[in-house]
């Protein structure tokens, strides 16, 4: 992993530097606005993408008059062109895969927020990180999905990947500053989990779980969809399969520990057996804005923490009968080159088919770990590769829910 010493990020710095934020409208993204805008006049917005929401992306332009504004979406792309025009904006309207890729690669562009949620984030955080950028990784699936080749991207572009997820910011504050004493001298990495809303449910009601209860997270405001897999603890698996990657190590040196107060956010235990943690509110600006400066600290807008208002931090091991999905990082990370694509890609589908009402809550596991048990003769040793397998692991996923919302009625 590239960890390279980058120019400073100060307020006293004369030349702005230029950031793309993809996925400016989900959580991570508008979060990141809102940093940017609590230190006004350090940094330059030079791009936004989104997909579809088009009213919040005219906001987002009029606040920060981004050069583009990008869409996923033609006809997203058409309406926000019709408003930005009525409203005498500058911002061009640009729309599809390929536009987002150029403003990530964009000469004039200094750093870019990977937050597009799902596998559609993996091609523009690949520009990103070919054309060497400072990459804050907000996407789980570029590294879940890319895994090493996305790793060998990042060297070979002379990219500076940092991560946002709470966690593996945590691990990286913790870590010592040069990587390569990380192996020799980390014993493991230990992220946290919050349990989500149904840490203390007994296992055998969470069949009657409906998606309102589940997007109900106790601690933090995140989107609908990491808020089901924070509730089935999948992000967590996907959160071991990314650190895996990130910091370079073995499956058996990963650990997950459930603390429900979202404090300490991630630990580092070395080989003498002493521990560093980082803790802080929960919030993603803290991250985000070690992201957007590292190394330096500027405002992230959080609360400081209060410990004298704590009554007790607690640690709970996470049980299997509870949170099976969590287990399937191991299996994936052991499995054929290409299983982490696998079980993404059937997550994605699960989780899209219980919000839409389709299957149960406790079958989103089951259809992850059923389409992960087909996917033995699988090899991803190119990005074609595992962009066919993950189509072709939607499609498996999809006929699975089909079948299982035929015969099950959702009872």
């Amino acid at each position: 992993m590239t960890f390279a010493t980058h120019s400073r990020v100060t307020q006293e710095s004369h030349t702005k530097p230029r950031i793309t934020v993809l996925g400016s409208t989900g959580s991570i993204g508008t979060n990141t606005l809102d940093v940017l805008s609590k230190n006004a006049g350090v940094f330059e917005v030079y791009a936004l993408c989104a997909a579809t929401q088009v009213d919040l992306m005219v906001a987002q332009c009029v606040a920060f008059s981004p050069r583009f504004a990008v869409m996923a979406d033609a006809q997203a792309g058409a309406h926000l062109q019709a408003r930005l025009q009525a409203l005498a904006l500058p911002t061009r309207v640009r729309i599809g895969e390929t536009a987002m890729c150029e403003v990530s690669a964009a000469p004039d562009v200094d750093m870019v927020m990977g937050a597009i949620v799902g596998a559609a984030g993996l091609a523009p955080c690949l520009a990103a990180a070919h054309a060497g950028k400072r990459l804050l990784l907000a996407n789980k699936e570029a590294l879940v999905v890319g895994g090493e080749l996305f790793m060998q991207a990042v060297k070979g572009g002379g990219a500076t990947l940092l991560p946002i997820d709470s966690e593996h910011s945590a691990i990286f504050q913790a870590l010592p500053e040069d990587a390569t004493t990380w192996d020799r001298r980390v014993e493991k990495i230990i992220l946290t989990a919050s349990g989500g809303p149904f840490r203390t449910r007994d296992p055998s009601t969470l069949r009657d779980v409906t998606p309102a209860q589940a997007v109900a997270h106790p601690n933090w405001v995140m989107g609908r969809k990491i808020s089901v897999d924070s509730a089935t603890m999948m992000n967590k698996a996907l959160e071991i399969i990314e650190a895996h990657h990130l910091f370079q190590m073995a499956p058996e040196r990963l650990d997950v520990v459930i603390h429900p107060q979202s404090v300490v956010h991630s630990m580092v235990q070395f080989n003498d057996r002493s521990v560093v943690a980082q803790l802080g509110t929960p919030d993603m600006r803290v991250p985000i804005a070690y992201g957007l400066s590292w190394p330096e600290r500027i405002n992230s807008g959080a609360l400081p923490m209060d410990f004298a208002a704590m009554a007790n931090l607690t640690f709970e091991l996470p049980s299997r009968a509870r949170f099976p999905g969590l287990f399937l990082a191991w299996d994936a990370l052991r499995g054929p080159l290409g299983s982490s694509a696998v079980l993404n890609a059937a997550n994605e589908i699960a989780v899209e088919a219980f919000l839409n009402e389709r299957i149960r809550f406790d079958q989103i596991v089951s259809v992850n770990q059923a389409v992960l048990d087909m996917a033995q003769d699988i090899q991803g040793n190119s990005f074609e590769a595992l962009m066919a397998i993950d189509s072709h692991t939607r499609v498996r996923a999809e006929a699975l829910v089909a079948e299982w919302s035929k015969g099950s009625g959702i009872c």
